[in-house]
């Protein structure tokens, strides 16, 4: 699969090489210990170095590449980078959604259902990209929502690898446990009725839940590929 030219609208040519190389080496189309060269990879895309260098420095701060003389050496995504991305946004759902308890969070939960919406119509047309789309947009708005300047900035510097994640995890799931896509719609409902509710401590349960699920989910399919090197 390659990333969807409908998330690249507006980009600038180093975003979107930044964006399909990050997929490639989420998915393990680029294995870690790979030599990527900015050459090579300038003449893939039919332009200059200087767009290339960009998507090598943002990679880079994203811990996915190495930068070194003859080249950028594939990190990619280990277990335990994946595991310290989920600890990370559970901390900060965590944190968020206490925002929330106390509150009238109609407009949000009406939100929050139209997304879910969103999915179930993916679903059943098999888009992939549009169902991570919007399963990252759930998650997504209740961040914005929480009015928090200093996680903001955190969930920023994350989304991009969030998304691909979420858009690799995706593409496997529909391959090879479809079903599972349904789960993922009702829990998602289940949530959004328990912040309606302004149950914290079922919020925060079902937070727990949803992350160990994912969890177990992209262990079996995303990281496939780095357990066998």
């Amino acid at each position: 699969m390659k990333y969807p030219t409908t998330w690249l609208q507006g980009a600038s040519l180093g975003e979107r090489i930044t964006c399909m190389l990050r997929l490639q080496i989420i998915r393990g189309m680029q294995t870690p210990g790979t030599v990527l060269s900015e050459n090579q990879i300038a003449t893939d895309f039919g332009t200059s170095r200087s767009p290339v260098r960009e998507a090598m420095k943002v990679l880079s701060g994203e811990g996915l590449i190495r930068l070194e003389r003859m080249g950028a050496v594939v990190i990619g995504m280990t277990p335990a980078d994946m595991e310290e991305l989920f600890d990370v946004r559970m901390l900060i759902e965590h944190f968020v959604v206490q925002r929330y308890v106390h509150k009238d969070n109609t407009i949000l939960v009406t939100t929050l259902n139209q997304m879910i919406d969103k999915m179930e119509v993916a679903l059943k047309h098999r888009d992939i990209a549009e169902f991570s789309l919007q399963d990252f947009n759930f998650h997504e708005a209740l961040v914005l929502g929480a009015g928090h300047t200093r996680i903001l900035h955190t969930w920023n510097g994350m989304r991009q690898l969030i998304l691909t994640v979420m858009l690799a995890a995706t593409e496997q799931r529909f391959a090879s446990n479809i079903e599972e896509s349904q789960v993922t719609i009702h829990k998602h409902r289940t949530f959004a009725n328990a912040l309606k509710q302004g149950n914290d401590q079922e919020l925060s349960r079902l937070i727990e839940e949803h992350y160990r699920d994912t969890r177990n989910a992209v262990n079996d399919s995303v990281l496939s590929s780095y357990k066998k090197t």
